[in-house]
């Protein structure tokens, strides 16, 4: 399987070739199942392209899509560095890389924005990575769900809510991508237009 192919445009919207390089490797270590399965096992809560076989890497093509789109307007881009940019995008790239767990289940796992950010400091000496950098990037990816952070299974409160401008945005363009009123095509992959 070629995981860093499937994300190869995604992977390249990340400007510093350092924090690419750590993009590369953190998807590696992502389970295979990430790139075969439909972004959700009901299908209830994704539009038609995350849906079938790739479906999770299409809804992640797509909400770094958004993300780039709105980084890129100087209206809305400006207020984020340049880092701070490439750590949105890294953010998306990986948000749900094991929503199903490390070990594949049939349903996705309440928790996965935390299984996500044990993943990526469980091999912190893997990347190059500042410590505090590591730690915005996970707090982006753990709070990516939002205002659902209410295990109703569990009863109890999991994740937390988004409370930076980046965590802020991270949650809009997932939130964004999984609106059922999208209609994005893709060709190959790859997201047409």
């Amino acid at each position: 399987m070629k995981k860093l192919e499937l994300l190869k445009k995604e992977i390249n919207y990340v400007k510093d070739s350092t924090r690419r390089k750590d993009l590369k490797t953190l998807i590696g270590l992502l389970p295979d199942y990430f790139f075969e399965v439909p972004a959700a096992s009901t299908g209830k809560y994704h539009p038609d392209f995350a849906q079938g076989e790739g479906g999770l890497v299409r809804h992640t093509k797509v909400a770094v899509r958004i993300a780039k789109e709105l980084l890129d307007n100087n209206t809305v881009g400006m207020k984020f560095s340049d880092k701070d940019k490439d750590l949105i995008i890294m953010a998306l790239v990986l948000h749900d890389g094991v929503k199903s767990g490390m070990e594949h289940s049939k349903y996705t796992k309440f928790d996965h924005p935390l299984l996500v950010s044990k993943l990526i400091m469980e091999n912190k000496d893997k990347v190059s990575l500042e410590v505090d950098d590591l730690r915005k990037l996970c707090s982006m990816i753990e709070s990516h769900m939002g205002e659902w952070t209410y295990d109703t299974y569990n009863q109890k409160e999991v994740l937390p809510k988004p409370r930076t401008a980046e965590q802020r945005f991270v949650h809009m363009c997932d939130f964004l991508a999984s609106r059922k009123f999208l209609d994005v095509k893709f060709e190959d992959d790859n997201i047409v237009g």
